[in-house]
């Protein structure tokens, strides 16, 4: 087996010379000159299958719907919590495992789009949930902190182990974190709010944080000289649970957030896409973005207040930046990812996908929100409209949260060959979706 990895190892670095494919995030920089993107992470392109495999239809492809042209299968399944799913240098999917504490890959060495088995990389975290590769390492993003793994001779086994920061609010309230290199070459790291509705103690919490890939923090972050040393790692602010981000084409970062409870089912609206600026407020606790859809005129559709929580001295909604595109309420926005790769069709390659986790918390059966994947649809750089994708895990009349629910999307991304990945936190599984053709 591990002749076969290392012979498997040298193919790689010899075809590495004549194809590459950047991963999801490689951009170019809208805030700063660009630093060299990570090289290590080389994937094959599908040279081979045109269009990939899809296996034999399963359950996934009775329950869930997905456009005319597209397939669905289930990839993976018997998973503990899983959550968000980053490819390897090996072009193997790795995912974190939550509630396991763990990281597992799930490789497709005969390439039929079902993964062979379940190899467990890491354990012993504290709730994992973001991973994503950068320079030979896998970087995973842990309650309490963020640590980067490594597989040094290749043989499959992550032998190296290192801590790079702990500079990260620990514990209570909403307890993901997740991770990504940014077109500069730095660690942005998102951490969700203590409560509901109320002003943070910890400047760390409700923000997104900035670092260089050693944990240590740049010269140049907004609040790099703060007295508050907890500060200095905020890149953004007022984002009351970004549970995930991506960088644009043109550098821009879009963060999504899921809005307070207790206003109604129709309010605060879920906010999908928001244009996240460097040392700005975002807006929670004290606004929000209340127009629904796309928001075409953010400078002039300033957020509102929200009547719940008295306005610092000096602080005025019109300061804070609005979403550029939200939904309804409850949607639970939770991974997005930007198309990449050839499979999906050219119509598509400048959309946004985002996992809708759906409501618990909504009353009236009418007004349950759908555990779904949904496309936003990007026109010359802005969201312009969403339409859903990929849905039928929430069973008729129940909330997706209940027992009966089949299922509830975590995470989506694309693989090197183009094709849409799906976490399903509550069923336990990874999806596979193919475009076919029509």
């Amino acid at each position: 087996m591990k002749n076969s990895m290392i012979r498997a190892g040298v193919v790689v670095t010899m075809l590495a010379l004549i194809f590459f494919v950047a991963p999801r995030d490689a951009a170019q920089p809208r805030m700063q000159a660009a630093a060299p993107r990570d090289t290590s992470t080389i994937y094959l392109p599908s040279v081979t299958q045109s269009p990939p495999v899809v296996p034999p239809p399963d359950e996934a492809a009775t329950r869930i719907t997905v456009p005319n042209g597209f397939a669905i299968r289930i990839f993976a399944s018997n998973l503990s919590t899983p959550r968000f799913m980053t490819f390897g240098p090996d072009g193997f999917l790795y995912v974190s495992l939550m509630s396991a504490g763990q990281i597992a890959r799930l490789p497709d060495r005969d390439a039929n789009g079902l993964a062979d088995g379940v190899q467990v990389i890491a354990s012993g975290l504290n709730a994992p949930h973001g991973v994503e590769w950068n320079d030979g390492w896998l970087y995973v993003a842990a309650q309490d902190r963020i640590e980067r793994f490594r597989d040094a001779d290749g043989d499959g086994a992550f032998e190296s182990r290192e801590i790079v920061t702990t500079n990260l609010p620990c514990c209570g309230g909403h307890s993901s974190r997740t991770l990504h290199f940014g077109p500069d070459g730095k660690l942005y790291v998102s951490a969700g709010s203590t409560a509901n509705i109320a002003p943070e103690s910890d400047p760390r919490r409700a923000a997104i944080l900035r670092f260089n890939p050693d944990g240590t923090i740049p010269a140049d972050n907004p609040f790099a000289s703060d007295p508050d040393s907890r500060k200095q790692a905020v890149w953004a602010e007022g984002l009351r649970n970004s549970v995930d981000f991506v960088f644009t084409a043109n550098g821009a970062l879009w963060a999504n957030h899921n809005g307070s409870d207790g206003l109604g089912d129709d309010v605060p609206p879920e906010e999908i896409v928001i244009d996240v600026q460097r040392g700005r407020s975002h807006g929670w606790p004290y606004c929000y973005t209340p127009t629904l859809g796309a928001n075409l005129s953010p400078t002039q559709n300033a957020e509102v207040r929200d009547p719940r929580v008295a306005l610092p001295s000096g602080f005025d909604c019109a300061q804070v930046v609005p979403a550029l595109f939200t939904d309804r309420a409850h949607s639970a926005p939770l991974g997005m990812s930007r198309v990449s790769g050839a499979n999906f069709p050219a119509a598509y390659q400048n959309d946004l996908f985002v996992a809708y986790h759906g409501s618990w918390n909504t009353n009236d059966p009418a007004n349950y929100r759908d555990c779904k994947v949904q496309r936003v649809i990007v026109q010359n750089g802005s969201p312009t409209s969403s339409e859903t994708f990929a849905t039928g895990w929430r069973a008729p009349g129940a909330k997706c949260g209940d027992a009966s629910t089949w299922g509830r999307p975590a995470d989506v991304i694309f693989g090197p060959d183009g094709v849409m990945y799906i976490s399903d936190d509550k069923g336990g599984r990874v999806y596979r979706v193919v475009y076919v053709g029509q």
